[in-house]
């Protein structure tokens, strides 16, 4: 018998795709920032860090919070700090109260991130999930790019973009759940301990410096394309725009490749690619190489996030892993712009490219490791996925026994609880 098909969560993909906008936009909000207020390059690139930065501790204080708080509440506080503070960002014409707004709005994104990546997590199929809503900010983020560069010079178009789109998601929040009154075993539940803490630990520590990289080559490519690659802005946001419709192919890609591979591969094999990507980019002086470049690295990147999405959301269907390790991630998203446009300044984009690609390949070890040890192995027919849980359990054949054994008295034992197995199964 077929598994009946789990229906699309829509409000939450919405919700994610508010909160992960501004970090796809961010080279577009550095490089209006560099151009329209009077900050250099490195204070532009400063400025996309501390947004980032506030988006990231919006995670870590949400975190363990938002059943507790409701998952309705905090995500119409999030849509509200995103629409105040990057409208007044946009509205704004002197750099502190642009910054003072791009920081505000920073932290209703985390907040919704938060939202949507602790509900995701609990989906009976969160890889289906996160897949959808990759898609949603990577189309969304694709026809900002486009459209842009058509509105004219200044700091506040991509900064007005996020704040609607969170306006106009603010709707569809009356469909997520309210604050509910935990039942006594919730309770000691959200007091246990996380479970695979090591895996967990290894992997937010991984995840900045995986997600910094990222971000170093993101929050400068925009500069690469003109000063370097010699492209006009609109050749620039053209690039962009097909690299994350290339993107989308990738997500859809990833959607339809799902557990097959296990996640080692995906994550491992994934991460060498774009360590050759970010190289070839940052190295590029002409239309083609800068393009390919782009392109490739989009096209890889949300296929490998994907399944890093999964990875973590497997070690607690509780999603506490999820928020936590995307936090960590975020910090390393925030220093991304910065790192960038130092290393940039300081050494030239090609030797950048160079660093950021080692640096990449170093941490493939211990990412690759913890998908490993969690669930790297490919499913196959022996084996069953557990859904909404974090094991995959073999099948076991049941025989039929002509007489029924009975077991002496004292062979009975304590009812209770046995140690899960420490091996998540597949799905983001």
């Amino acid at each position: 018998m077929f598994a009946r098909r789990t229906p699309t969560p829509w409000p939450l993909l919405a919700l994610f795709t508010a909160g992960y906008l501004a970090p796809y936009l961010l080279p577009t909000v550095v490089g209006r920032l560099d151009s329209g207020l009077p900050l250099t390059a490195t204070e532009a690139g400063a400025a996309g860090s501390a947004l980032l930065l506030s988006s990231a501790s919006a995670g870590f204080l949400l975190a363990s919070r938002v059943e507790r708080i409701g998952a309705r509440t905090l995500a119409r506080a999030g849509l509200a700090l995103a629409v105040l503070g990057y409208g007044g960002a946009a509205l704004a014409g002197d750099v502190p109260a642009v910054v003072a707004g791009a920081v505000l709005g920073g932290f209703g994104s985390g907040t919704a991130t938060t939202v949507a990546a602790t509900r995701i997590a609990a989906q009976p199929d969160p890889h289906r999930a996160s897949t959808l809503g990759l898609l949603a900010v990577s189309g969304l983020a694709a026809a900002v790019y486009l459209t842009v560069p058509r509105l004219g010079a200044g700091h506040g178009q991509p900064l007005a973009a996020i704040a609607l789109t969170a306006a106009a998601v603010w709707p569809l929040t009356g469909r997520l759940p309210g604050r509910t009154a935990p039942a006594p075993a919730a309770r000691r539940a959200e007091r246990a301990r996380l479970p695979h803490l090591r895996s967990g630990l290894v992997l937010a520590a991984a995840m900045p410096c995986w997600s910094l990289v990222q971000n170093s080559l993101w929050g400068v490519s925009g500069r690469i394309g003109l000063t370097q690659a010699h492209l006009g802005e609109a050749a620039v946001g053209a690039v962009f725009a097909v690299a994350l419709g290339a993107g989308l192919m990738g997500v859809l890609g990833a959607g339809l490749l799902g557990p097959r591979l296990g996640r080692a591969v995906p994550i491992g094999g994934g991460t060498v690619l774009i360590a050759g990507c970010v190289v070839v980019s940052a190295s590029a002086t002409g239309p083609v190489s800068f393009a390919t470049g782009e392109i490739a690295w989009n096209v890889l990147y949300p296929v490998v996030l994907s399944y890093l999405i999964g990875l973590a959301a497997s070690l607690d269907p509780r999603g506490r892993w999820a928020v936590l390790v995307g936090s960590a991630g975020s910090l390393g998203t925030a220093a991304g712009p910065l790192t960038g446009s130092v290393l940039s300044a300081q050494a030239g984009f090609p030797v950048m490219g160079l660093v950021l690609g080692a640096g990449l390949l170093v941490v493939a070890v211990p990412m690759t490791a913890v998908a490993l040890h969690t669930g790297g192995r490919p499913l196959s027919a022996g084996a069953v996925l557990r859904r909404g849980g974090a094991s995959e359990q073999p099948v076991v054949e049941l025989i039929e026994l002509d007489t029924p054994a009975r077991p002496a008295p004292d062979a009975y034992d304590t009812a209770g609880p046995r140690q899960a197995g420490a091996s998540p199964g597949s799905g983001t």
